[in-house]
């Protein structure tokens, strides 16, 4: 946790006294998926790291619902758009609920906040703009017009046109860019170039008057104290919004900028672009926590620094997660930051869900003893984890509940299985079920507590003899059993099933 140390360290170093603000910050234009959920919990572990080291610290979440609607996204009817060009609050929802469209996308991250017991300020913008919180931070803008040009030309290498203007107007419920005439401070207003070329005038104290985005960011900084705040690296770019930023904060708004935290996206395994709302190939915060614990999904986003890529699978993938994660559980002699990550993950977890039994040992038991939790627990029981069943009876029965979610959903159609209910015998080659029956004779025979490198040897002692070569072997014991060609480790998975039945299926009986 060596990141997230030498954050806390420089935090407090540049604010030696008094309360240190972690801003993030997303726009609801589309569904809250994993790869915005990491902007959101890197905030919110600077935060509680700064609580941990005794120092008062806020986590203040700006949901950008004043933004203008500019794409539809892949899951929202084409129809929306002719609502292309006004502020998401302003835009019904996709549900027809009532709703605001930012509401109705940001239902999911207050969820997920909700879910994960994070301490999250929610600040809406919009509610912001119209209460007037904005005012002085407009005000400045347009008395240091100029000086903003001069800052976003040199830093961005961009020229700007001459009707450019730091703010935006909202007219006929359209967020329209246009050229700045004057501003009259007693009624606050601004005289404007509208439509048809013709003058106009409008009030910016109610929240139609909007900050362009590279000047609304620092003047957010100024209004609001921020002092940290992580953002994706498209920001982070040489001549970016925030490189604008910091200078406009520090010549314009006249303060320090927040501590920069630039974080990497979050791709599908296999893709090569970054989860996007607008492209609908995205994992959403709902599903996510459907499927996964708080405490997996916190271990996936906090083992490696911000700016490290992360590559996120539903199948394979998160199995091997939740299995590095128990493993790191049962880890005798765990390091400072292991110990330090392991807190962090099961912070305000008040019943832990991952227990020290391997996930895929899980997924497999639970299938074998027919997804009934109980039995499970007793097949387990008869393993070398059995020390871990008495002593984590209820972590394991929460975490098959998030098992029984994951194959319903999730899970690759290989790890899947269900004992067969019954057999076609016609469909065995006579060598085939001759193994089969003199396997089920050796296991009759088996001492009670014959594990699964008992079971592995067993079956390997017929591969030597060679009447059967070991492909036709696995796939004849897996037909039998599941169904399927092919399944779980077999030695492993003969151990855990029910004796008298799996003889019974040797012996083609049943």
């Amino acid at each position: 946790m060596q990141w997230l140390n030498t954050i806390a360290d420089e935090l407090i170093k540049l604010h030696p006294s008094g309360d240190i603000i972690v801003s993030s910050g997303v726009s609801p234009s589309g569904t809250y998926h994993l790869g915005t959920l990491r902007e959101v919990l890197t905030a919110e572990v600077i935060a509680i790291e700064l609580r941990r080291r005794g120092r008062v610290a806020r986590h203040l979440h700006i949901v950008d619902d004043l933004d203008v609607f500019r794409k539809v996204p892949a899951n929202v009817s084409d129809e929306y758009t002719h609502y292309l060009g006004r502020p998401l609050c302003d835009i019904p929802a996709p549900d027809g609920s009532g709703r605001s469209y930012a509401d109705y996308f940001l239902s999911d991250l207050l969820i997920a906040i909700d879910k994960m017991k994070l301490s999250v300020e929610i600040v809406r913008a919009n509610e912001k703009y119209r209460q007037g919180f904005f005012v002085p931070a407009i005000e400045k803008s347009l008395e240091k017009v100029q000086d903003i040009r001069k800052i976003l030309e040199t830093v961005s290498g961009r020229q700007l046109d001459d009707q450019w203007s730091p703010v935006q107007v909202l007219e006929d419920g359209y967020l329209k860019n246009r050229e700045f005439v004057s501003i009259d401070l007693q009624n606050k207003t601004i005289e404007y170039i509208g439509k048809d070329d013709q003058p106009s005038t409008v009030s910016y104290a109610h929240g139609e008057v909007k900050l362009n985005w590279r000047i609304d960011w620092p003047a957010r900084w100024w209004l609001l104290g921020v002092n940290a705040e992580p953002f994706g690296r498209d920001h982070a770019t040489k001549g970016g919004s925030y490189d604008t930023g910091e200078i406009i904060a520090r010549k314009v708004f006249d303060v320090t900028p927040p501590l920069p935290i630039p974080y990497n996206f979050i791709n599908r395994v296999g893709e090569t672009k970054k989860m996007s709302k607008s492209a609908g190939n995205v994992i959403t915060a709902a599903a996510l926590l459907d499927i996964m614990p708080v405490e997996i999904i916190w271990f996936f986003i906090l083992r490696f620094p911000p700016d490290k890529q992360l590559f996120f699978g539903e199948g394979e993938t998160l199995l091997r997660l939740f299995d590095e994660f128990s493993a790191l559980l049962s880890k005798p002699d765990k390091s400072e930051g292991e110990k330090q990550l392991l807190e962090l993950c099961l912070n305000k977890v008040a019943q832990p869900t991952v227990s020290q039994v391997p996930f895929s040992h899980l997924v497999a038991s639970y299938q074998a003893a027919l997804k009934d939790p109980v039995k499970t627990l007793a097949v387990i029981a008869r393993t070398e984890y059995s020390a871990v069943v008495a002593n984590e009876p209820a972590t394991i029965t929460a975490e098959l509940k998030f098992i029984d979610m994951w194959l319903k959903t999730w899970a690759p159609e290989q790890i899947k299985f269900d004992l067969a209910p019954s057999f076609d015998e016609k469909q065995f080659s006579d060598s085939e079920k001759d193994f089969l029956q003199k396997l089920g004779d050796k296991i009759d025979d088996a001492p009670a507590d014959a594990d699964g490198d008992w079971f592995h040897r067993a079956i390997y002692e017929f591969k030597d003899q060679g009447q059967t070569n070991p492909k036709e072997m696995f796939s004849a014991l897996y037909r039998l059993l599941i169904g399927q060609s092919s399944g779980p480790r077999a030695g492993w998975f003969l151990s855990i099933l029910p004796r008298d039945w799996l003889v019974n299926r040797l012996h083609f009986k049943g």
